[in-house]
């Protein structure tokens, strides 16, 4: 395939025709089509497979060719509508001919032919006919799609069970059904110079913060990049701390979500082939929010955030706790449960630390392989991996069995993270952790936690604060950050995020 270099359009179709089929030559899959509509000579082009073949038949070709039989040929038509326009004192327009014989719904006027060719090749129809300087885009796309399903990564027991697909107009009507609202805006953009990839900038016009948008437009615009495979490429071309463990931006399969975040201001980009929107600005305490939180009662869902937060704590820092007690502190615990450890880890060739690390990877290993694996054998692996090899370990004295205990323990409480991002970058910090503390004990663990936190006061997601709305504090703020108010007293949106429209109950 050769580069469009001059793509205007010729009133000589034969000239349009070689230019095409020169531009696109070498593709099996293309269809071309040459037809007369009256005494003028037509051509259709379009993709098997991506094309809507009855669609095209029915209601594109037949009216073409037999609507034009009873009106007479195309110069009969010009000169009924040139006479009729005289009539008006208006000049004749080639749009009257899409408005008379075709009966679809879309069709577009290109001037452009490498315009007219970038919409094929997303599944839409070319026209062209002898003696116009333009083409007729006929919007006939239809290619093989996944219906709406369960979202797989967010499962919650009271939300919606519908999530957003590999297909980004089925996922704006998904949010576009949560927010039956005009002021509701969708802006489509193409990204990728090869792959043209449609994308979608959601928000709500008169509440979103209107710097966080300019920010979000200058980074798209900033993107020069062969392809876009999917919402990972944009989250990771757009994001603040590009060098951060943390996510800046949060991904989600839930319409749901991504509707919440547009009352409160935020910004939501779709992204065609990937079934993840893309919601920014996000904060730290926003990661650790789950759906069902808002489906819930108040005082469940406060203490279940509750028991999430130390949940989190736990399988942090207790793999690097150990470390530090066996290894450095033993005196701050007390005796029995220090004759205890010591009997449990006589035998293991390996330091605390080394043993800590050695089950850390271990079990990283495992819950790899669980992913990649197709979900029966995944399952058969988890119960071996997790029981046999576990047991196998400790009998043969490779490691102590207070530390599969503790492993299992940071394990669980690891899952109850929310978002998989934020799972992944407390993971690392967890290791890094143990490490430190390999070095310095406790004193380790409390300066990477000093660290931890200097970093995330100076991390930002699109000028809002990371940490937000602890370094900004704000009591409307707090009904919904550790805890969940009840729904009534949220009165307002939340003011870091700074939004047009702050009132969002009366």
């Amino acid at each position: 395939m050769k580069e469009v270099v001059n793509d205007e359009i010729s009133k000589s179709i034969d000239k349009n025709i070689k230019y095409i089929k020169e531009l696109l030559e070498g593709n099996s899959d293309m269809v071309f089509r040459e037809f007369l509509i009256g005494d003028k000579k037509a051509f259709i082009m379009y993709i098997d497979g991506m094309a809507d073949k009855d669609l095209l038949n029915d209601y594109v070709l037949e009216s073409l060719m037999l609507e034009s039989e009873k009106l007479g040929n195309i110069s009969d038509i010009k000169n009924k509508i040139s006479n009729k326009r005289h009539e008006s004192n208006d000049k004749y327009n080639v749009n009257d001919i899409k408005n008379k014989i075709l009966t679809v719904t879309d069709v577009s006027e290109k001037d452009k032919l490498g315009k007219a060719i970038d919409l094929v090749l997303s599944g839409d129809t070319l026209l062209l006919i002898e003696g116009m300087d333009k083409a007729y885009v006929i919007a006939t796309r239809l290619w093989p799609v996944r219906g709406v399903g369960e979202p797989e990564s967010e499962t919650t027991i009271k939300g919606s069970r519908d999530g957003f697909t590999e297909t980004i107009r089925f996922n704006t009507a998904l949010v576009r059904r949560r927010i039956k609202d005009t002021r509701l805006k969708i802006k489509s953009k193409t990204l990728g110079v090869r792959s043209k990839t449609d994308m979608a900038i959601v928000y709500i016009e008169d509440i979103v913060n209107q710097d966080v948008l300019n920010n979000i437009y200058d980074r798209l615009e900033k993107i020069d990049i062969d392809a876009i495979l999917g919402s990972g490429y944009i989250e990771h071309l757009i994001e603040d701390g590009k060098w951060s463990l943390f996510p800046t931006t949060r991904s989600t399969e839930r319409p749901d979500v991504v509707a919440s975040a547009l009352y409160e201001g935020k910004v939501a980009i779709l992204v065609d082939n990937s079934p993840f929107a893309i919601i920014v600005p996000t904060t730290l305490p926003s990661l650790f929010q789950s759906p069902d939180d808002y489906y819930e009662k108040w005082i469940h869902s406060s203490i279940i955030r509750i028991i999430r937060l130390f949940s989190i704590i736990i399988s942090i820092i207790l793999p690097s706790m150990y470390v530090a007690v066996t290894s450095y502190h033993s005196a701050i615990i007390p005796t029995k449960l220090a004759y205890f450890i010591a009997a449990s880890r006589e035998g293991v060739p390996f330091p605390a630390y080394m043993e800590a690390l050695v089950m850390e990877f271990s079990l990283a290993f495992l819950m790899e392989s669980i992913i990649r694996l197709p979900k029966p054998i995944g399952a058969t692996i988890g119960i071996v991996g997790g029981l046999i090899i576990g047991q196998a370990a400790v009998s043969a004295g490779i490691v102590s069995p207070i530390m599969i205990i503790i492993v299992s323990i940071t394990t669980i409480t690891s899952f109850t993270a929310p978002s998989y991002d934020a799972s992944l970058s407390f993971r690392i910090i967890r290791f890094l952790l143990i490490i430190a503390a390999s070095f310095l004990g406790l004193y380790g663990i409390i300066l990477g936690l000093i660290v931890l936190l200097i970093h995330l006061v100076r991390l930002k997601s699109f000028g809002i604060p990371y940490l937000s709305p602890m370094v900004n504090p704000s009591i409307s703020d707090f009904k919904d950050m550790y805890i969940r108010a009840p729904i009534r007293f949220f009165k307002k949106r939340p003011d870091y995020m700074k939004t047009k429209d702050k009132i969002r109950q009366r």
